[in-house]
């Protein structure tokens, strides 16, 4: 352990093949959460183009498209935020056991 420590702070190629490991975890947990909210925000205006019929639909008074597009997204965004936050935890998590062993 020391010496991969040392590796790091001395920033030697096996350090920085680990701290390389980390930040292309990260990017693409990164990139893969920014992919699923781009398709979440964007496919659900999509989907009442595609299907207008349901631009009419009526649920306790207020029009379907109001309801979705004005209240799906926040939990939604919120359960992308827990999931990414999580992930990035284990990454971190990860990188430390590989440095300790």
């Amino acid at each position: 352990m020391p010496r991969t420590i040392m590796e790091l702070e001395e920033q030697t190629s096996v350090g920085e093949v680990l701290v390389r490991y980390l930040v292309r975890a990260q990017l693409r947990s990164a990139l893969l959460m920014t992919g699923l909210l781009g398709v979440g925000l964007f496919g659900l205006p999509l989907l009442f183009y595609v299907l207008p019929s349901l631009g009419d639909m009526v649920i306790a008074g207020i029009r379907l498209p109001w309801l979705v597009l004005g209240v799906l997204p926040y939990p939604f965004m919120a359960l992308l935020g827990f999931w990414y936050s999580r992930a990035a935890a284990r990454h971190e998590r990860d990188f430390l056991h590989m440095i300790e062993r």
